[in-house]
This record gives C-alpha cells, structure tokens and sequence, in this order.
C-alpha cells in the first residue's frame, strides 16, 4: 500500500495507458464499427458491389486512392450525407490513412441509418502493405 502512495503518477500513468490499449482493440466494437481485413473489403467491393468511401483530405486522396473510390472528407462529412443516400442499402467500405478516421467516419454513418458501414482495418497503409493498387 506503501508503494501506490509513495508512487501514485506511476500507477495513474500506468492505469491510463492500460486502458487505452483496451480502448484500441475494443472501443470499436463498442462504437457499433464494423471492421474489415483487406481480403473481406475485396470481397464486399467485387462481389456486394460495395462502395468505397475515402474520408481523408485533399492531399492525401490525391496522392493516390482505392479504384472508383468516392471521397468526402471526414470533416465535411456530416454535410454530405446526403451524397451517400443511394447507398444505404449497399456496404461502404470506409478508408483512410491508417483506420482511425474512417473508424469515425463509420460511427457516423450507422448513426444516420447505414447499417452496412465498415472500416478497413489498416486503412490505406494496409491496402499498400498488401501490393494492392492505388489509383492517381
């Protein structure tokens, strides 16, 4: 007992990063996000004709984006909901940089009825990893 008084900013500190490594593997599922693999998000894109929604910003989308992708940038996303209204019923496969963004992005969306929203896991760093093409 000595010890936890004696050191209690080591054991908050402690305590705190414990929880947000919890928080990185369930906070998700939590959230309601659906995640994906890259091999599941092939599968929804080629054969469920999903829709792949990229949220990241100008630049980055320029710099190279999934083939056929549609992009609306997380921040404006809430004002361009509208634009996605033919796809509620169709998966969207959601992407960004590397899964955070696009884990929002998800979370938003099923707030406003798109049950089928899925995050890939990994973003477009893990589409890259997999040699998997970008388009200029």
């Amino acid at each position: 007992m000595q010890y936890l008084q004696d050191n209690i900013w080591m054991v908050m500190i402690a305590l705190t990063s414990g929880m947000m490594l919890l928080w990185s593997f369930f906070g998700n599922r939590i959230r309601g996000v659906k995640e994906v693999n890259i091999v599941e998000a092939l599968e929804l894109i080629n054969h469920k004709n999903a829709l792949v929604l990229d949220v990241r910003e100008d630049s980055e989308f320029k710099s190279g984006h999934i083939l056929n992708a549609k992009w609306i940038p997380l921040g404006k996303l809430a004002t361009r909901t509208g634009e996605l209204e033919r796809y509620r019923e169709q998966p969207i496969v959601v992407v960004c940089r590397s899964g955070q963004r696009s884990a929002s992005a998800c979370s938003a969306l099923g707030k406003q009825g798109f049950t089928q929203a899925y995050n890939l896991s990994g973003g477009v760093m893990g589409w890259q990893k997999s040699n998997l093409p970008l388009e200029k």
